[in-house]
């Protein structure tokens, strides 16, 4: 009460609650974004897309993608950069660190970017990004989505790149505690500086769907990029084992990558009638190849969290996975079917889930939806996320020397801490080139893109129900044109948090009642000085005509 009363609680109150609602400008960086599908591409977009609606800034920088390049808008307005670098090896450019620091600092400084958020170890913009983004003093954060061994040599190397990198960035997440570790053992990443936020998939897009096949058919779905690390070589003895052995049984294979030829060979052994082979899909026709099936394979070597099981189990098909990396923690036991990364294991898996599908023990497919309805869910990882950005934001303004910077990298090792250092020292120096070319400021500002507020939202759909069209952002993102975004400037966004809205409605309905029970307060206070001047006034007056009175009186009087 006595904070209350001279005003101390209701400041800091004032001043928590503008902390916690202030805007933020984050940059997604990373070599793999749409049109590329994957995983990583994902989850950029879905996250960018939750951020956008929690009322922050979000841009995103990656290369250039066949004809497109320059600025491109997507859904919600997320500004996507572009930019005119090649890809040299796996959708990946060219590990330079030095090209990019002209291109990456004017984005950052035209965007008045406080967050630079990097995605993916294979991706090397964003390391880069990272880089530049500490020497100009942005907070970085960095997300790990893959899984990485010790001894073969390529490990070697991407271990010893990742430790450098890791060395100046503020903070680190991964998609599972097994990510954690593998981080943390890797990358001397202190485990302290290192948080866990699980991936999500959107529920209202993943639903059971009523099989549409042929009657007595059971359909095995399998959905990965054809590569080694997806275990792709131990497809084609399981396909010739279990169709050989259950006649019922059919394959259907969706992605693209390097491993498709092993698999054409065993489509051919086969029969092009019991083996389907898609090639790469988007995004947005996962859902009607995962409607097909009955029973979805996995057969990855490593994975740090695969959100491919997790949106079969979502449509309701039973999961037969690898326990390899943190997928043992993703589903509950009762809706995943583990086995050894071997053929045997995998066999004997499937010929498990095969028989529940045919006796009907199975667990619902209704009941597995709603059990993922509740656990991975895109606003919590946008929450989370955003915790995350403003723990980095309102620590202590650490310096950010050249000095300091050499300290750390020292510490990576004699020949990659010295390697690093030489690169850093000229980073350092064509940053200054490009201060004294092109000054901080000079460069034009980039406006915002209009976003309508939630009260105004809530006022206009009113209004305006039968003509507002609403736009899933769940959905894969669609190219706007400049066109479609001058005449879509003021397009309502969706998916509004009811909890939060209403929250902040009762504080602003609070806020409000209170400024005008000020203005009340002011107007009576002023009123009462008008009514006491009036009443001064008046008796001034009142006293000015009895003495004329009585003047008058005196004068009219008779004389003795």
């Amino acid at each position: 009460m006595d904070r209350l009363k001279d005003g101390t609680g209701l400041c800091s109150f004032n001043d928590n609650f503008q902390k916690s609602c202030r805007q933020l400008v984050i940059c997604m960086v990373s070599d793999f974004m749409y049109p590329n599908v994957g995983g990583v591409e994902e989850h950029i977009f879905q996250l960018s897309q939750c951020l956008l609606q929690r009322g922050h800034k979000v841009v995103a920088v990656t290369h250039v993608y066949d004809n497109r390049r320059g600025v491109r808008y997507m859904t919600n307005g997320l500004k996507v950069y572009y930019l005119p670098m090649l890809p040299f090896y796996n959708q990946s450019v060219l590990p330079t660190f030095l090209t990019s620091v002209p291109l990456l600092r004017d984005v950052f400084l035209r965007e008045r970017v406080n967050v630079v958020h990097g995605h993916s170890a294979f991706s090397t913009m964003a390391h880069e990004a990272m880089s530049v983004a500490t020497a100009l003093g942005i907070r970085t954060v960095f997300t790990d989505h893959s899984l990485f061994g010790f001894a073969d040599v390529s490990a070697i190397v991407t271990n010893n790149f990742l430790t450098m990198s890791l060395a100046c960035v503020d903070h680190c997440i991964c998609v599972s505690y097994v990510g954690k570790e593998n981080t943390v053992l890797r990358a001397s990443v202190e485990p302290l500086n290192v948080s866990v936020i699980p991936n999500a998939l959107d529920t209202t897009v993943f639903k059971p769907r009523p099989y549409s096949g042929p009657a007595g058919r059971i359909v095995v779905v399998v959905l990965s990029r054809l590569q080694y690390r997806k275990g792709v070589d131990l497809q084609p003895p399981i396909i010739s084992y279990i169709t050989s052995k259950y006649p019922q049984v059919d394959f259907l294979i969706g992605g693209g990558g390097p491993k498709h030829g092993i698999l054409s060979e065993v489509r051919d052994e086969v029969g092009v009638d019991r083996v389907t082979l898609l090639g790469a899909l988007p995004h947005s026709e996962v859902h009607g190849v995962l409607a097909r099936g009955h029973i979805f394979l996995n057969t990855s070597l490593t994975e740090a969290f695969c959100i491919a099981i997790c949106e079969a189990v979502c449509c309701g098909l039973q999961v037969v996975s690898t326990d390899v990396g943190g997928i043992s923690e993703v589903l509950p036991p009762h809706l995943i079917l583990l086995a050894q990364p071997n053929v045997r294991s995998l066999c004997d898996a499937l010929e498990v889930a095969i028989e529940r599908e045919v006796t009907g023990t199975r667990v619902p497919g209704e009941e597995m939806h709603s059990v993922m309805r509740c656990l991975y869910t895109w606003p919590d990882v946008a929450r989370r996320t955003e915790t995350v950005y403003r723990s980095v934001v309102d620590r202590e303004p650490q310096q950010r020397c050249f000095a300091d910077r050499v300290t750390k990298y020292r510490s990576v090792g004699a020949v990659a801490g010295l390697f690093m250092v030489i690169l850093v020292a000229v980073q350092g120096i064509l940053l200054l080139i490009c201060q004294y070319i092109r000054p901080q400021q000079n460069i034009d500002m980039a406006p915002d893109f209009p976003m309508v507020s939630k009260l105004q939202y809530e006022e206009e759909s009113e209004d305006e129900s039968d003509t507002s069209t609403h736009r899933n952002v769940s959905d894969f993102p669609v190219e706007q044109h400049s066109a479609e975004i001058n005449d879509k400037l003021h397009r309502k966004p969706t998916h509004i948090n009811k909890d939060n809205y209403h929250k902040e409605l009762n504080i602003e309905n609070s806020l409000k009642t209170s400024t005008v029970e000020a203005k009340h307060c002011a107007e009576v206070s002023a009123m009462g000085k008008d009514i006491d001047e009036a009443k001064s006034s008046l008796k001034s007056s009142s006293k000015s005509d009895e003495e004329m009175g009585a003047k008058g009186r005196k004068v009219n009087a008779p004389r003795k």
